[in-house]
């Protein structure tokens, strides 16, 4: 069984352009691990991770773990509207299997908690980040720069972000839905 650990932004801009590179990242996965089982874990969060989450799931023989990083009457309260906690919640119906992780002191924590637990089993991540510096522990950057440091294959997909204090989406102009491995066998 080969785990894909996802993670990215919340916010996205031009969905158009990093759909078929998430397609292209999980063509290149099971290329490479030919005949292994797969199972995408995730904390299916608003944007990237449930966009990937989406994709691999259109797919045969990808099975899904959903990976809270806390219990899910708290977690779903950081879903702001109705119909992100109903698609929240079918993602979650979807799942073979659920990881709830112990309720830390802080949201924060807790976030660092789900990612630290998702490089610790994940045997490649996808990932769909802006390539900037992490902005606050266990989120999208961190967890791409652990990844990098501890050889893990990496596919990334590069997105923007959105502006700093504002909830508007970001592009990174023509470089927006680029992949670039890193660490792929072969």
């Amino acid at each position: 069984m080969i785990t894909i650990g996802v993670t990215g932004h919340r916010f996205l801009a031009e969905e158009d352009k990093i759909i078929p590179s998430i397609d292209q990242a999980l063509n290149k996965i099971q290329q490479t691990f030919e005949g292994s089982s797969l199972n995408v874990v995730s904390s299916l969060a608003e944007g990237a991770d449930r966009l990937i989450v989406q994709r691999a799931m259109e797919r045969k023989n990808i099975s899904l773990t959903a990976l809270l990083p806390m219990p899910q009457e708290e977690y779903i309260k950081d879903f702001d509207s109705a119909p992100s906690r109903k698609e929240f919640q079918r993602l979650v119906d979807q799942a073979q299997k659920i990881i709830t992780l112990p309720s830390p002191t802080t949201r924060e924590e807790a976030y660092q908690a789900a990612g630290q637990h998702l490089l610790n089993h994940a045997n490649v991540l996808i990932s769909i980040w802006d390539g900037q510096r992490p902005q606050g522990k266990g989120g999208t950057g961190e967890i791409t720069i652990h990844a990098r440091q501890q050889g893990k294959p990496l596919a990334w997909i590069h997105a923007g972000n959105r502006m700093p204090g504002t909830e508007q989406a970001t592009t990174l102009g023509e470089e927006q839905g680029l992949v670039t491995y890193e660490n792929f066998p072969g």
